[in-house]
Formats: structure tokens, sequence, C-alpha cells
């Protein structure tokens, strides 16, 4: 055991404490489920507006805790809610619905619509411009251009590219890092957070509460993976509109870029080897989070 991992289980002193290190152990030492389950502890919130809200709660610990329904929120962007959806997320009794959509994103889609009382966070992550891009390569209509693009394995390349920064840029460090500590902060209400479409940038913020808390690692990577199913009938229906509307002849080229998938996870995980050596380094070193709030995050979210 490092010095740094003795001193979180001293500071803590607490079966809590021996959890979180647990789970945030170097990857190989657990065991690797690759399968596209849907975790059966996936409790969605059916909205008309938004397609991939969901709790974070309900998934089993380590130990044999569970992680608690009604405090952790992910989502995608809520700038299409309707009135019924409103009432509906005013039911959460949330105090803060944090946007990690840079400006680009917020202008094109609109900005949050939430229940009276809920605080709006702008956090904004870069996606290492790749909304940009595609709306550039989508409305050039040319087959030709989003081929060279978009093809021969590239929309996959790019995306794990965008999981690389989730690791390498320390503004986006700094952002997942605050959010962390904010889930962790004693007293504070319930709190969403989202994206475009709450699966990369809120899909690794959700990967990284669950492995912290203490879930095992195929469980996190299952409510990762669960965005293709839950996203796939509504992703279908946007690659159909952009055919009929003919911007795109060969629309399956943007699949890469509307799922997740293991290989952009363990980008993301390859980046934080190479860069910190383990998990546990990238959260404290890399992200700013110091033992308590570990311990902290543990304690809130888990009973």
């Amino acid at each position: 055991m490092s010095l740094s991992r003795r001193a979180l289980l001293s500071t803590a002193g607490t079966a809590g404490a021996a959890a979180v290190v647990a789970a945030i152990a170097p990857p190989a030492a657990a065991a690797r489920h690759r399968g596209p389950r849907t975790p059966r502890s996936l409790r969605q919130i059916p909205l008309q507006g938004a397609v991939n809200v969901r709790d974070l709660g309900g998934y089993r610990t380590l130990d044999g805790e569970r992680v608690r329904h009604g405090l952790v929120y992910r989502a995608d962007h809520l700038g299409k809610l309707t009135d019924a959806d409103l009432t509906t997320l005013g039911g959460l009794g949330l105090s803060r619905a944090i946007d990690f959509r840079i400006p680009l994103e917020v202008a094109s889609d609109g900005a949050d619509r939430l229940p009276a009382g809920v605080t709006a966070v702008s956090r904004p992550i870069t996606d290492n411009g790749l909304f940009g891009q595609l709306h550039a390569v989508i409305g050039s209509r040319d087959p030709v251009r989003q081929e060279e693009a978009l093809g021969g394995g590239r929309a996959a390349a790019f995306m794990a590219d965008v999981y690389r920064t989730f690791v390498t840029d320390a503004a986006n460090r700094n952002a997942f890092g605050q959010t962390l500590r904010e889930l962790a902060a004693r007293g504070a209400g319930p709190v969403l957070y989202h994206c475009t479409s709450g699966k990369d940038r809120t899909g690794w913020t959700s990967w990284l509460a669950l492995r912290l808390v203490g879930v095992p690692e195929h469980l996190a990577t299952e409510d990762y993976l669960a965005s293709n199913t839950i996203r796939a009938a509504h992703d279908a229906r946007v690659r159909e509109g952009l055919r009929q509307a003919g911007l795109m002849r060969n629309p399956e080229l943007i699949v890469p870029l509307q799922e997740v998938r293991r290989e952009y996870l363990d980008a993301a995980l390859s980046e934080v080897r190479a860069g910190y050596g383990s998990l546990y380094r990238y959260v404290t070193a890399g992200l700013g989070l110091d033992p308590r709030a570990l311990v902290g995050l543990r304690e809130r979210l888990v009973g």
C-alpha cells in the first residue's frame, strides 16, 4: 500500500475508506466485463424532451452496501423539456443542474429548462471540437467530405481523442474534480449533471463517481454502456432524419459518434495510467480530491 493510501485509511478510520481504496485499485486487478447488458438496477426518469435521464443510485458496492437513490442524476441536455417534464423534474427535489456543454452546444440546443428553485450551473468541458466539426461536415451535404472525415475508423478515433482530453486537459480536470467535490459536500441537495447526449462527459463523471464510492468496475462500466440501449431508438431516428433531409447519403458514418464504446473508456484509462500511474493518483493529484473528499463522497452516497 502506498503512503497516500495509508493516509486515506488513517484520515477516515472507517470501513468506507477501505472500500474506496479497494474500488480504485488498478483496473487490471478487476474482472473485465464487456457485454452490452443494461444494468438491472438502472432507474430511468421518463421525460418527453430528454432521452437519457437516470438516477445514479441502486448499484451494489464491493462491501455489499448500495448507492443511495435520489441524490445524483445524470442526463442529456434539458433544453427541450416540456411543461410536464418540468413537473417530473420538480418532484426530484434538485438543488442544482450542472451543464457540461460548451457555448456552441447551448446555442444550438437551447439553455436548460429547469423547475423553479433549481440553480443552473454552467461548467463547460471541451468536446475537443467535435460538435462544431460535426455540424460543418454534415452541413456540407458532401458525401465525399463526410466519408473522408468520418469513415475508415476516423470517427471512432476522434471519440477516443475526446476521452483522452478528460485526463490531459487541466480545465477539464478542474471541472470533473469540482463536480465530484460538490457531490461529496455534506448537506447538499440532489444534483443533476449533463452534457448534450448524456453519454461521454456525463458518462465519465458517472463512471468515476461509481468507482470512487466502491462500485465494482464491471458495474460502473455497465452503467456507462447503458446509454447505447437507452439512446438507440432516438439515435436511429436522427440518422434517418439526416438521410431524408438530404444531409447525409450514409448517416451510418455518425454511429461511432452517437455510441459509447469500451474502447473510448479504455482510451481515458490508458491516459490515466500513462499520466498518473493509477486511478487514485488521477483523482487526487489530477482532480484535486483529498482523502476527506473521497471518504465524504462514499459516506454521502452509500448506505
